[in-house]
């Protein structure tokens, strides 16, 4: 129980520090909990889309992000600008890594973060109009965080510091995709395994493109990746459920 509510700790803003005290080796152990974290949050994210049968698709789907934002404390959010930031601007390995530490936000961290909003308004809303939503709005976050063990689980860090990628390893993954297959059993969806493909065709590119550029991962680029994730997801999801 203390693995998974450091895990929950980690990836959320949501008060569980009062039950238990964690540090960095409580974390990096609690990693195989990840996609159940995923699976709160994307239930959480359920609960609040039944809205929509009292105000406008629309409103419900800038509602589902910001909640999204307030529950995990924008830390994904962050990463993906940092990450924008750093690859768009840094010439060399130290460049990148330099600017990324940087907590401004620049043009290319801005952009990031508007097209992002905007695709996940744009794909909330689309969703909700179809009938199987829900395996959506679960699966979506609950892949993103299995999209994490991925590539800690094949990519040093890239910065010489110790960091809490460092202590997971490999292990985490199998619980973390043992979970996920569960839960793809479970969801009774075509669609959602079409999305796992998607989740790990991004996060081979992206890790692939990280390696080449610095090397490694870092805290930014993991949070960059899954909001890659979430976003090939619920475009995944609405291509395939698309009526044609």
């Amino acid at each position: 129980m203390k693995s998974f509510l450091a895990a929950i700790a980690f990836l959320t803003r949501l008060p569980v520090g009062r039950f238990a005290a964690f540090d960095a080796a409580d974390v990096a152990h609690s990693a195989g909990w990840f996609p159940l974290v995923g699976i709160l949050l994307g239930v959480i994210c359920s609960l609040a889309a039944l809205l929509k049968g009292y105000l406008p698709l629309g409103v419900v789907a800038v509602l589902l992000v910001l909640l999204d934002a307030l529950v995990t404390g924008a830390l994904h959010f962050d990463g993906l600008a940092d990450t924008a930031d750093g690859f768009g601007g840094g010439k060399s390995r130290e460049d990148i890594l330099r600017i990324m530490r940087d907590h401004a936000i620049g043009s290319y961290g801005g952009v990031a973060l508007v097209v992002l909003v905007a695709l996940k308004v744009t794909a909330y809303d689309a969703l909700l109009k179809q009938n199987n939503w829900i395996p959506a709005l679960i699966l979506t976050p609950t892949l993103g965080r299995w999209s994490i063990l991925l590539l800690t689980a094949t990519l040093p860090y890239a910065r010489p510091s110790a960091s809490v990628a460092d202590g997971m390893g490999k292990r985490p993954l199998f619980w973390g995709t043992a979970v996920i297959g569960v839960t793809l059993v479970a969801a009774m969806s075509s669609r959602a395994w079409i999305a796992t493909a998607a989740v790990v065709a991004v996060t081979a590119s992206f890790g692939f493109y990280c390696h080449r550029r610095i090397a490694g991962i870092t805290g930014d680029t993991l949070g960059a990746n899954l909001q890659l994730c979430e976003s090939a997801a619920l475009l995944t999801f609405l291509w395939a459920g698309y009526p044609r």
